[in-house]
């Protein structure tokens, strides 16, 4: 009904006065407004909840997970227009979900991922694009779940290769988000510097997912302003909030372990954080919210992600910023190609794969933990006889929730 009722009548888009067109190759600068921007994808739920939005022109930009679309057979014209009439005025940005960055092995889904990227760049005017950080667990292209990998030179160089080749292929600004799930307080403070040092390869930024630091500020006992001191704020472009769950665990301290699952309104916590955070980013552009589509099936529920917009468009409108325009080319892809041979680590896909069996297969943590000692990952960089067991229990329950994909 509701596919029917938009192909009749698309959402209404907010008009925008545009200063000029983004050309990179020449010294303009962009608009230095904060775009309070929804995660639009092709979904019945997502659409019935933000049809308000559009029809009173709040939506001010979307951000597009154009690799989903792997699911339908078609298209709809509607959905086709509605991503072109914000793409035709700079308001369209790309949020991968398949490309796998750290795959040690380089695959034929992630040459054709980037196949589809270079003929999507060409048909709109992606703003940018992003991509999540960590590999994908399991061996099918379209599943697994993200999933972190050990910060070394090693996999600093095959992040750097990778990130290239997307940039290669859309031409304009790339950046990552940080990654909500670590396996060690040691990790979560590596993080931060990781990122910084992956994105200046290809002169990139960074997504701020304000929810995925809040997973972190619970999992691992760490005061937010201690670990946001850990990014590089200077290079956050867009920011993400959402809502979570919470997980019981069976291992030691039995203590709840918050997920990234987007299936819940917005935590107060993540507003105080967006309030806290926006003044420290200057180069700012887009603060997204996100929500499954599963978690928007009632009237109820759209409400709420109506009311979580509208509070978080508040937010950014009180902070609106007063300083000069951002530079263009602040974040211009860079001159050149990427080499012809993608990198490959034979040793990382090798333990990779082993992780990805243990975490699907293992019955309980105490097996776990047994089969990675008989593993390659044991003494290695990955550092897992310093992985909080209750952490291992949630990657464990990630990873066998998701190999068989995302449905």
């Amino acid at each position: 009904m509701l596919l029917d009722q938009m192909a009749k009548k698309p959402p209404k888009i907010k008009r925008w006065t545009l200063v000029q067109p983004v050309e990179w190759a020449d010294s303009y600068v962009s608009m230095s407004e904060i775009y309070s921007s929804i995660a639009c994808n092709l979904d019945t739920h997502i659409l019935q909840a933000a049809l308000p939005l559009f029809e009173q022109e709040k939506v001010e930009a979307i951000e597009w997970s154009f690799d989903t679309l792997y699911r339908f057979d078609e298209v709809p014209a509607w959905f086709t227009d509605l991503v072109s009439e914000f793409s035709s005025h700079n308001r369209l940005v790309g949020h991968g979900v398949y490309f796998s960055l750290f795959s040690g092995k380089w695959s034929t889904g992630q040459q054709e991922w980037l196949d589809k990227l270079k003929k999507l760049s060409g048909e709109y005017n992606f703003d940018h694009i992003t991509e999540h950080f960590g590999f994908m667990t399991g061996e099918d292209f379209h599943k697994g779940a993200p999933i972190g990998i050990p910060l070394t030179s090693r996999t600093l160089a095959l992040g750097n290769d990778r990130l290239r080749r997307i940039q290669d292929a859309c031409q304009c600004p790339v950046g990552l988000e940080n990654l909500a799930f670590s396996y060690s307080i040691d990790e979560v403070r590596k993080h931060g510097t990781f990122l910084d040092q992956l994105v200046e390869s290809v002169n990139g930024f960074i997504i701020l997912d304000l929810h995925n630091l809040y997973c972190q500020v619970h999992n691992f006992n760490i005061d937010f302003a201690d670990i946001l001191r850990l990014y590089p704020l200077n290079k956050v472009r867009e920011i993400h909030i959402s809502g979570g769950s919470w997980e019981d665990t069976m291992t030691p301290p039995h203590m709840p372990v918050r997920r990234d699952t987007h299936d819940e309104s917005v935590p107060e916590a993540v507003f105080e954080y967006l309030g806290k955070v926006i003044p420290q980013c200057p180069n700012l552009k887009f603060v997204v919210l996100e929500q499954m589509g599963t978690a928007l099936a009632t009237p109820a529920s759209q409400a709420a992600f109506q009311s979580d917009f509208l509070r978080m468009d508040r937010i950014v409108k009180s902070l609106a910023r007063k300083s000069l325009p951002i530079p263009a080319h602040l974040f211009a892809p860079l001159a050149g190609r990427a080499n012809p041979v993608p990198l490959e680590d034979p040793d990382l896909h090798k333990q990779q794969m082993q992780l990805s069996h243990i975490l699907e297969t293992a019955a309980n943590v105490s097996e776990a933990k047994a089969m990675l000692r008989s593993s390659d990952l044991h003494n290695s960089a990955w550092e897992v006889e310093n992985w909080a067991p209750y952490m291992l229990e949630t990657a464990m329950a990630i990873a066998q929730k998701w190999k068989n994909g995302f449905v």
